[in-house]
């Protein structure tokens, strides 16, 4: 069976899109997976509406998170579902191994509007056990562009070498490593401007490194710093 779409609301001259279905045995029509994905979504939105009539007016017209998330892009690490959190709680931003990159302009677009306008509390840098980007910072493989971005892991393995070779497993050597890698993006966030001046200004928010474990579904807290806390006087500014 074949259906064919009309692009509409585009700038651009309207193309035609065929899509392909295909008919079981049974005489059902068996679904792309994109489009379970669209069905779901309107499953739950259904279901959603059906529980709690005001659900989507109240979301429309207001977010308060108390948390931003920055976590891992690996799809088995979804910040709500672990965190059994619900729309509009939880602010998210996710690249490969939870990095804190003080040159990425995504990240700090997030915590700018996060920490200033949203004014969240915490901060949770959520990495998690058998992490690939850590793995792969472990190696000597070429991964094309991903070389550059695992780079800023193999720098905390290099500050950490002594200690992470001390484990006698390389498993224990990849886990020791997430965890730290979690505490260094902790750290980098006490470096910016941005988690300084509101420390100063509001003794908030307060940063937090977590670990998940995908083989039980356990978060580990790993490290937290406040307002209180003191880094190198190198990364501390002095005229917020």
């Amino acid at each position: 069976m074949k259906k064919k779409i009309v692009a509409k609301g585009s700038l651009y001259p309207k193309k035609t899109v065929t899509k392909k279905n295909t008919i079981s045995k049974s005489g059902q029509i068996s679904l792309n997976s994109y489009e379970v994905l669209l069905q779901n979504n309107k499953n739950w939105a259904a279901e959603t509406i059906k529980q709690d009539p005001d659900f989507f007016h109240r979301l429309a017209n207001v977010q308060k998170p108390e948390f931003l998330w920055i976590g891992c892009s690996d799809s088995r690490v979804p910040a709500d579902r672990i965190t059994g959190t619900q729309p509009g709680e939880i602010f998210v931003h996710r690249n490969i191994a939870n990095m804190v990159v003080h040159t990425d302009l995504n990240l700090l677009a997030v915590l700018e509007y996060a920490v200033n306008h949203l004014h969240v509390k915490h901060i949770i840098v959520c990495g998690h056990y058998n992490c690939g980007g850590v793995k792969a910072a472990m190696g000597r493989h070429n991964l094309g562009i991903i070389n550059k971005w695992v780079r800023n892991i193999k720098d905390v393995y290099r500050i950490h070498r002594e200690e992470i070779d001390y484990q006698t497993k390389e498993s224990e050597q990849l886990n020791r490593l997430i965890e730290l890698n979690v505490q260094e993006q902790v750290m980098n966030l006490a470096k910016t401007s941005i988690i300084q001046k509101s420390w100063k200004e509001e003794q908030r928010p307060y940063l937090h490194g977590w670990v998940y474990s995908v083989d039980d579904g356990i978060i580990h807290p790993i490290c937290e710093m406040g307002h209180d806390d003191h880094i190198d006087p190198l990364y501390e500014f002095d005229d917020l």
